[in-house]
């Protein structure tokens, strides 16, 4: 099995997973059905396409800027009549950077990775109008778990925010991952994508785990030198 690896930053994300006619939410991290949509972007694959491959992918994701929740309301008139439509009212993120993983098979993986690196469809973080900031490949496709894969990758956060935490050598960053039949501290969302049909989207239930992973901090204060302490004093 092999883990693909993606950063996802941008000035503002949008991941719903409940969204509904006029009002249109985000979670607080970024979820499976639009990380699979963004891969199958990728590909070039029409939003009618098979996503059964897709769908095998173990999904996790690491909290590494939480970022800032903003809400805009939006207008529209009828492509036709010319009737204003209803106002939206639309949640984003605003400065969020995650790190995103999917585990499957070998082919798989490489056919992704070679397909995020030359897209055929335009990539975003969730809806058109959230383009990436940074790229998306962090390091070509690598072998282990989910876990040992985030674990190892350098927090991402930008340079101002890890300042923030400079009197800390390490930092625990909010991480969720596909649910083990094992697994505690769970929550069930409706995150599984059936069908990207525009005339007909469908999503299953899904099971997540929540759980904390811990980083070494690149912005953490050197500590304080005592020439003393190489002579033996105290």
């Amino acid at each position: 099995m092999s883990v693909l690896v993606l950063r996802l930053a941008g000035p503002l994300q949008a991941w719903g997973s409940s969204a509904r006619f006029a009002r249109r939410t985000t979670e607080y991290a970024p979820t499976k059905s639009g990380v699979l949509g963004l891969l199958a972007a990728a590909q070039g694959r029409p939003r009618t396409a098979d996503l059964a491959d897709l769908r095998e992918l173990r999904f996790a994701v690491r909290v590494d800027q939480r970022g800032t929740r903003v809400r805009d309301y939006q207008t529209a008139h009828h492509q036709v009549t010319e009737t204003p439509m209803p106002v939206s009212e639309r949640f984003y993120l605003c400065d969020a950077v995650f790190i995103a993983a999917v585990a499957g098979e070998d082919a798989l993986v490489s056919d992704l990775w070679r397909s995020l690196a030359e897209p055929g469809f335009l990539p975003f973080l969730g809806r058109r109008s959230c383009p990436p900031s940074r790229p998306l490949l962090v390091t070509d496709p690598v072998d282990g778990t989910l876990e040992e894969t985030l674990r190892g990758i350098e927090w991402q956060a930008s340079r101002w925010y890890q300042r923030r935490f400079r009197g800390s050598q390490y930092v625990e960053l909010d991480a969720l991952f596909d649910a083990e039949s094992h697994d505690r501290n769970v929550v069930s969302q409706r995150d599984v994508p059936l069908s990207f049909d525009p005339l007909h989207r469908r999503y299953g239930m899904r099971v997540v785990h929540e759980s904390r992973i811990r980083v070494r901090n690149p912005g953490a204060a050197p500590p304080e030198h005592d020439p003393w302490r190489a002579l033996g004093g105290t």
